[in-house]
């Protein structure tokens, strides 16, 4: 069994214990890795899976004094560096992954609902995540105190990844003059959304693409993409359209790459009841409605493959785990896992049902943790 996809990447992390280093720091991480893959949520359930399978763990961990306690396992985690995991996280997963040139990249952000700790008068953290759509992928995260602070993490979190080639797209609080330029200078083009919170720019394009048609008859260019999805009695039709023509845009020249307007208009007919809406962005893309509307469309991913699957199969929103750097820490174990199970094809199901799978065969356990 090889166990360099895993833990070469996080033996070098600092042990930031002073005294009773009993447990190896390196096999406390790859237990707590190994036990949330097999279905473990809580120190006290890591605890109970480590001694279930001491064996097996022992077959590739040195384990000097056995499995640790649900207690070492949370001291570790609360004081463990959260930016040396992070670390650690990025060089394993660009190690297992292949960039994609034009792959989309969405961003957006989770708040882990329980972490808050009144007793130090603690919120409930803020984390921002990338996810890559043709790998399905986390490619990192980073903890803020507050969603309003995404603005000022989102470019230390592009700092920290390799996109270039890549398309990034940001919902409507990303969209700021600052991130544009830091992923044009990381050689990656974006789609931002656009809404009130740029007044005068979101007002323009609005009333720009309302007047469409009377723009297309004075000589202005528009990219048109259709897709019609339907389904237990509802049918979408969504509608994407983007024009490069926009030197009469007064901001044009503050925004770093700038180089169309995009508009996305859904109808959605649900059993005779017709319903229907319009959403606008920004893009430093050429003008290409499919492209356009593909990476649009790939950006909800974040929402149904990770935050979604992170709560449902992985409870992540009933997590009290809250003290020190150890929800921040915690929950990059929870995207290790998810990344793991997503990327292994030898069995067949949902997230929650490879845990499972995980949680009974060690065979599957050790093709999912040391294979990927």
């Amino acid at each position: 069994m090889q166990d360099k996809s895993i833990t070469s990447f996080f033996e070098k992390i600092e042990d930031q214990r002073r005294h009773n280093k009993l447990h190896k720091l390196i096999d406390i991480i790859i237990i707590a890795i190994c036990g949330v893959v097999a279905g473990a949520d809580t120190y006290e359930q890591i605890e109970n899976f480590g001694k279930k399978r001491k064996n097996w763990l022992s077959t590739f961990l040195e384990l000097p004094h056995g499995i640790p306690s649900h207690d070492t396992f949370g001291r570790i985690f609360e004081r463990m560096n959260p930016n040396e995991f992070q670390n650690s996280f990025k060089r394993w997963i660009e190690s297992v992954t292949e960039r994609t040139k034009g792959q989309v990249v969405a961003i957006d952000g989770k708040t882990l609902r329980r972490s808050h700790d009144r007793s130090n008068d603690k919120k409930a953290i803020h984390m921002i995540s990338a996810w890559a759509s043709s790998n399905q992928v986390v490619l990192g995260q980073l903890k803020t105190r507050e969603k309003s602070n995404e603005i000022t993490a989102i470019p230390n979190l592009l700092k920290l990844l390799d996109i270039s080639g890549c398309i990034i797209t940001i919902d409507a609080m990303g969209t700021q003059k600052k991130i544009a330029k830091t992923i044009i200078n990381k050689d990656a083009d974006y789609i931002l959304a656009l809404k009130e919170n740029h007044k005068t720019l979101y007002g323009d394009t609005v009333l720009f693409f309302n007047e469409m048609e009377k723009m297309k008859l004075e000589g202005f260019h528009f990219d048109e993409y259709e897709t019609v999805d339907g389904d237990h009695g509802r049918i979408e039709t969504r509608k994407y359209v983007i024009t490069p023509d926009i030197g009469w845009l007064q901001d044009k020249a503050n925004w770093p790459g700038l180089q169309c307007l995009g508009m996305v208009e859904s109808t959605r007919n649900v059993q005779g009841e017709v319903s229907h809406d319009k959403r606008y962005y920004i893009s430093s893309l050429k003008c290409d409605a499919k492209k356009f509307g593909n990476a649009v469309r790939a950006h909800w991913g974040i929402e149904n493959s990770v935050h979604w699957v992170l709560d449902i199969a992985f409870r992540e929103d009933e997590s009290r785990v809250r003290k020190g750097s150890a929800p921040e820490n915690f929950a990059a174990i929870r995207h290790i896992a998810l990344n793991l199970l997503r990327n292994n094809k030898t069995f067949k199901g949902s997230v929650k049902t490879k845990r499972l799978n995980a949680a009974m065969d060690t065979k599957y356990l050790s093709d999912v943790v040391f294979e990927p």
